[in-house]
């Protein structure tokens, strides 16, 4: 009877053990097999299929990422809030140009300022113009006084993003680049084209569809950022600065009295300009000034809520 007690008791610690023992075994062997050279060649490769691509503003982002997809890594030069007419790059961002495969430009000012060192940080990064196939539209500039030359001066405008009709091109252009760059996944990148094309002509549609029955056409800005959107949904943008000139108290004037004879009640102005200037034509005619960014990340979001905006105020 003990001998039969004794024997079960061996029988069960002996099995305790072997289960025990495969445990012991099996936890090293997948430490081992997750650590293996092999693994990490595939992290690696992983890592290095990855595009690393910088463009200068945030919507250029939201271009590259919609065609790349999980393929590209976007840096991005100018941060939001701050003026990119006069922005200069710190030298940890021209630095880390050394591990960009290419840079997009959109042709702004900042651009043709630093392109001469973004090119000298790296002489094997690819250059993608996204503006290329775009007829830009002039920037008319304010008559100031005292100037002997009383013709309007006119620049190009540079704010092509603003418009999903020439994002279309834009975004050609991006995704011939990237195919450039990793040509084995053209036929990714292609959908991935073909659907950011159907999501902008269905952003185009909701902003026509908002703006259509607007009766005033006319709305003023304090920076000329929106000729390309008000060009494209039968607008007109009125500035109150351009090139960063304020105007004079003669030219502040007309504008109040133009405000007031077309029934504006509000004055769009971007967070990273002084506002003062807007706020005095609001004070004048009763209206407000609303802060809206061409900037923002979310570019079809920015758009969409910026004719929402106009839609609601441009009707008296």
């Amino acid at each position: 009877m003990r001998f039969s007690i004794y024997a079960r008791m061996v029988t069960l610690l002996w099995g305790l053990s072997v289960i025990s023992g495969c445990n012991t075994v099996s936890t090293p062997k997948n430490l081992v097999e997750n650590n293996s050279p092999e693994a990490k060649q595939i992290a690696t490769e992983t890592a290095s299929n990855i595009m690393d691509i910088t463009v200068s503003i945030m919507p250029q982002k939201y271009f590259v990422e919609k065609i790349g997809g999980k393929n590209v890594k976007v840096n991005v030069m100018i941060p939001p809030g701050v003026d990119l007419h006069n922005y200069e790059p710190k030298p940890q961002q021209l630095q880390s140009l050394n591990d960009a495969q290419a840079y997009i430009t959109t042709g702004i000012a900042f651009e043709t300022a630093w392109i001469d060192r973004i090119k000298a940080a790296n002489q094997k990064m690819l250059i993608i113009d996204s503006t290329q196939g775009i007829e830009r539209i002039p920037m008319v500039e304010h008559h100031h006084e005292g100037e002997e030359n009383h013709q309007a001066e006119e620049t190009l405008d540079p704010h092509i993003w603003l418009s999903p009709k020439l994002v279309k091109i834009q975004a050609q252009n991006i995704y011939d680049g990237l195919v450039k760059i990793d040509p084995k996944r053209q036929v990714e990148y292609q959908s991935n084209l073909n659907q950011f094309i159907t999501e902008i002509d269905q952003l185009d549609q909701q902003i026509t569809q908002k703006l259509a029955t607007v009766k005033n056409r006319k709305f003023i800005v304090f920076h000329p950022a929106w000729g390309y959107f008000a060009k494209d949904y039968n607008l007109e943008q009125e500035s109150i600065e351009v090139g960063g000139q304020e105007p004079s108290a003669a030219e502040l004037a007309n504008l109040i009295s133009e405000a007031k004879q077309e029934n504006i009640k509000i004055i769009l102005a971007q967070p990273e300009f002084n506002p003062s200037s807007a706020e005095t034509i609001a004070k004048e005619i009763g209206g407000e000034v609303i802060f809206v960014s061409d900037l923002e990340a979310n570019w079809s979001d920015n758009l969409l809520q910026v004719s929402d905006l106009l839609s609601q105020t441009l009707n008296p």
